[in-house]
């Protein structure tokens, strides 16, 4: 069965979320040479970087293993959500509902392959 719906929402969504990982980070960097103590934003940015990295993983995987790939993207929707608040909202949108896609759409039977030929 065709996943492409989860693979493009899934690559979307993880792209969408390295620009709100980058824009966390660099506002992270301009608290800390601002106010020159370690920011906690930082370290939110690096975490939703890395969540948005495996994202991008779990929407390539969705191919060959839906449910490891979908779980991967929901968890990675809802990680990306919490590390960073409200630039984490719209890869959310993307990745939670494409990974739920994935976990809980089932496999067509194929046609040929249910029917026996009887010589």
């Amino acid at each position: 069965m065709s996943r492409v719906t989860e693979m493009v929402l899934g690559i979307i969504g993880g792209l969408i979320g390295f620009g709100g990982a980058f824009f966390a980070l660099f506002m992270g960097s301009l608290d800390e040479a601002f106010n020159e103590t370690a920011s906690s934003l930082t370290g939110l940015g690096a975490s939703a970087f890395l969540f948005s990295a495996l994202a991008i993983a779990g929407a390539i995987l969705v191919k060959f293993k839906p449910k490891l790939g979908g779980w991967l993207m929901a968890i990675s929707g809802i990680a990306i959500l919490i590390s960073i608040s409200l630039f984490g909202v719209v890869p959310a949108l993307f990745l939670v509902p494409a990974g739920l896609m994935g976990i809980l759409r089932k496999e067509k039977p194929a046609q040929g392959a249910s029917h026996k030929e009887e010589s």
